[in-house]
């Protein structure tokens, strides 16, 4: 064949071949085309909102990478996979961590919307809610939120010691494991927060809520935004909201976690975990046991607990999903044992069930609404068994009561008083005290992107509340309901991601006090935004928001608009202008400034806060109440001596609107990664706080009551004198923690730290004489503390670990404000056994 028929031939060959392939590749477009695939897209960005380019981004299911793209010069990227299932994100990039995103469902012909916020690798900069209300990047708020993720609470049985590690957060645990423990945020009260589970409020009416007897079972992250936002929340969100959520399973198959461990004082605890996922369904239960003997006689404490999440997605954009925390403890109660020397004969039962459930929809890209159901169900029971101590007659009628030891008491700024107080009265026992709150909750919210740079929010909330006191010996049974409404709108937006602003407004109905209206402004600025050097970048903010809160159903009961409704005296709160309980305000200022350090490996954060608040509550004695209220003539105040009766008498308190103070402070961060593996975090908190306006203790001396002194010191033996510190709340506190992550050792070490605060030993008319002697002066009472904690596990193989975990490892007997003795060092040490990749969180 002559050489150019050769060639020709190769030619054709090649032509068909070509021509082949050409139509190969347009059947296979066109197949893909016609054949259902779900299409995963979104846009990866890094905090601040600049766009990442050149980010691999991977799909996973059950192990394997199913498909993947990488970010473009917008940061958008696009994913098609054939099948349906259940999938996950993993992104990296250069310079940052790497990311793993929640599990979701993908059914065939769904549109899902998943963007990206890659966090730098060296610092955390966690995506918070409580802000805006919508999930956003921290740094694109102005607001201050700290977030505890599965590493913080790892091994913890409670929340009490990781709240610790949270700037302007000061813990009071009246006691030891299982006691009455309270949050003061940034010097507001302790019901001045609200706390959210899973989106619904867990807390009391009126706000009231004791993380001592709150498990960390079923607990996967916390996050505590510190400042108003009854915009976003409603009453009660005044000085903090605490938000925390429940893991749900992501295995495709059961795994199956198991822990057992054992300690000093008679500690055990066990805690099982099933969890896992299948196609469109998610599940997750857990079930813990806890019990102690405590340090002190009569304090054992024992809790158990059950949760459950399970989640269903019909689609890759709609997901319905329900929680139940079910948990019941006992603990006794010993009381002050410092000041006696002998405990009570009582114990504390609570029985809480906390359930939410919702339906999110992500109707459009833009377009988001959740609606979520919540019930809330708690009981407490306080029962006094039977009096203890020694009977003694205090006074020249005969009048007997049931006394401790002999004791000294010392307090911290170096006054002390000797004596024996006054612990039981002489009465009929067992002495019971019942309290149930009850709420129902239907919420709203829809969230939309209008433009890239601008988002909006509007929402309802609706609760139900019935609230129950119930005091047998003393023939006392009160109940309430409450219907409250509100209705919330804000908007969040961005200028050329450096100037950042969250707008916002809410309406509070509530039965209780009337109409209330809570704005806030936020403002976010980049003066320089993040970048490599030694500066590498600065970020300046503001906040200012008002806030209120429901009266707690205790205040209710004890108003004095309560006692004159209750025992028929309608007709003289109407002649005195005297109405229900007002809602506590705050009204706060805050600007701050945020500093990165060596292309971000060192972060610095420093906020100045003034919070005011006004019309607070408090219980003033029955004699000043006549000259308290204004405008009432001779006879008119002796018509309400009459009706207070033995109030009047004997002096005793009822709740009213009078008391007003401020609190300013500075709370700073630093925090910083070593590797990829060690994180360090610390701060430092400022509080000066000062009482503006008392009725309760001030007003004694000014209407010719009885004032109590130490040598001349004038004392607020039931709350602080105008002028001084509200009581517990320390004006210096400071945190350190370090983090360790490695493939088979995780550690944490936390410390916290605290100065003098003020205090009273509440024995008013409670020495051996029915006196006052075991007052002492206000002023630093309390101790400051040190408290370490430690905790770490190693993994011997994939399904078997070890752990320990020691609390207050100095024996600090002080953290717990006066009388109150610390629970020493405890070591707990066990075993954790785990079949799957996974167990949930």
């Amino acid at each position: 064949m002559p050489v150019y028929s050769s060639l020709r031939v190769r030619v054709r060959k090649t032509t068909f071949a070509c021509r082949n392939i050409v139509l190969l590749s347009a059947f296979v477009a066109f197949s893909a085309l016609l054949s259902p695939a779900a299409s995963i897209r979104g846009v990866v960005t890094d905090a601040s909102g600049a766009k990442v380019t050149g980010a691999n981004v991977s799909l996973v299911s059950n192990g394997q990478v199913a498909a993947s793209d990488v970010s473009r010069a917008d940061g958008s990227f696009q994913i098609l996979t054939g099948g349906n299932g259940r999938y996950f994100l993993i992104v990296a990039a250069p310079s940052f961590r790497q990311l793993q995103t929640p599990d979701f469902y993908a059914g065939q012909l769904d549109s899902i919307e998943r963007n990206i916020v890659l966090e730098p690798a060296w610092v955390r900069e966690s995506i918070v809610v409580t802000a805006t209300g919508a999930p956003t990047p921290g740094p694109q708020t102005s607001s201050s939120v700290s977030v505890l993720g599965p590493l913080d609470l790892a091994q913890r049985t409670n929340l009490e010691s990781v709240m610790r590690m949270m700037p302007g957060v000061f813990v009071v645990q009246a006691g030891q494991r299982g006691s009455q423990t309270s949050l003061f945020v940034r010097g507001g009260d302790s019901d001045d927060n609200k706390s959210l589970l899973d989106g619904i409020d867990m807390g009391d009416l009126g706000n009231q809520i004791d993380l001592g007897q709150f498990s960390a079972t079923g607990i996967e992250s916390a996050e505590v935004y510190r400042g108003p936002n009854s915009n976003l929340y409603g009453a009660g969100a005044m000085t903090s909201v605490l938000s925390l959520t429940t893991p749900h399973g992501t295995t495709s198959f059961p795994s199956i976690l198991v822990e057992a461990d054992a300690g000093n004082f008679l500690t055990s605890h066990e805690h099982v975990e099933v969890a896992g996922a299948h196609n469109k369904l998610d599940y997750l239960g857990a079930f813990s046991w806890l019990q102690t003997g405590n340090a002190l006689p009569n304090d054992e404490y024992h809790a158990a607990n059950s949760v459950a999440n399970v989640g269903w997605q019909p689609s890759g954009n709609t997901q319905i999903r329900g929680t139940l925390h079910y948990g019941v403890d006992a603990t006794g109660v010993p009381n002050a044992w410092d000041f006696y020397h002998v405990t009570d004969n009582a114990t504390q039962k609570d029985q809480d069930i906390l359930l939410s459930a919702s339906i999110d929809n992500q109707t459009t890209a833009a377009f988001h609404n959740s609606v979520r159901y919540g019930l809330v169900r708690k009981r407490e029971q306080f029962s006094l068994w039977q009096h203890t101590g020694q009977l003694i007659t205090y006074d020249t009628y005969g009048d007997q009561a049931y006394y401790g030891k002999p004791v000294t008491i010392t307090g911290a700024n170096g006054y002390s008083a000797t004596g024996q107080a006054q612990l039981d009265y002489v009465e009929t026992y067992p002495y019971q005290y019942q309290l149930a709150n009850n709420r129902d909750q239907l919420l709203y919210q829809g969230d939309i992107v209008i433009t890239p740079h601008l988002a909006a929010l509007a929402g309802f909330h609706f609760e139900d509340e019935r609230g129950l006191e119930n005091v047998p010996s003393y023939y006392e049974h009160y109940t309430t309901e409450r219907t409250n409404y509100d209705y919330i709108a804000a908007v969040h937006g961005d200028f050329k991601t450096r100037f950042f602003y969250t707008l916002g407004g809410s309406l509070e109905h509530y039965s209780e006090f009337g109409v209330q209206t809570s704005p806030r402004v936020g403002i976010s600025y980049n003066v320089l935004k993040p970048h490599n050097g030694a500066f590498s970048g600065t970020r300046i903010l503001f906040n200012y928001g008002d806030a209120v809160r429901e009266p707690k159903l205790t205040d209710e009961f004890g108003s004095l608009y309560r006692f004159l409704i209750s025992n028929g005296y309608q007709s003289a709160a109407q002649q005195l202008h005297i109405g229900q309980l007002s809602a506590p305000t705050v009204r706060t200022y805050e600007g701050g400034i945020e500093q990165s350090f060596f292309s971000e490996r060192i972060v610095f954060r420093a906020n100045y806060f003034h919070n005011q608040f006004g019309r607070e509550t408090e219980y003033v004695g029955g004699q000043l109440l006549p000259n308290l209220i204004p405008g009432l003539t001779p006879a008119q105040k002796q018509t309400l001596i009459t009706d207070l009766g033995f109030y009047y008498t004997d002096d005793y308190g009822l709740a009213v609107n009078t008391e007003a103070y401020r609190a300013q402070g500075i709370e700073t961060t630093i925090e910083s990664g070593i590797g990829r593996d060690l994180f360090l975090r610390g701060g430092y908190t400022y509080l000066d706080a000062v009482v503006q306006r008392s009725f309760d203790g001030d007003n004694e001396a000014l209407t010719g009551g009885f004032a109590p002194t130490y040598n001349g010191t004038p004392i607020g033996a039931i709350s602080p004198l105008v002028g001084a510190r509200p009581f517990r709340r320390a004006p210096h506190t400071g945190f350190f923690s370090a983090t360790y992550s490695a493939k088979k050792i995780t550690g944490v070490f936390n410390a916290a730290f605290a100065g003098r605060s003020d205090d009273s030993t509440y024995l008013e008319y409670a020495d051996a004489n029915g006196g006052n002697s075991l007052l002492l002066p206000n002023r630093n009472l309390d101790f400051g503390y040190a408290k370490l904690d430690l905790s770490g596990s190693y993994q011997f193989l994939d399904w078997l670990g070890i752990y320990a975990q020691g609390e207050n490892l100095l024996s600090n007997q002080h953290i717990a404000p006066i009388g109150y003795p610390s629970l020493p060092m405890t070591v707990r040490a066990g075993v954790r056994i785990q079949w799957g990749l996974g167990s949930g969180h």
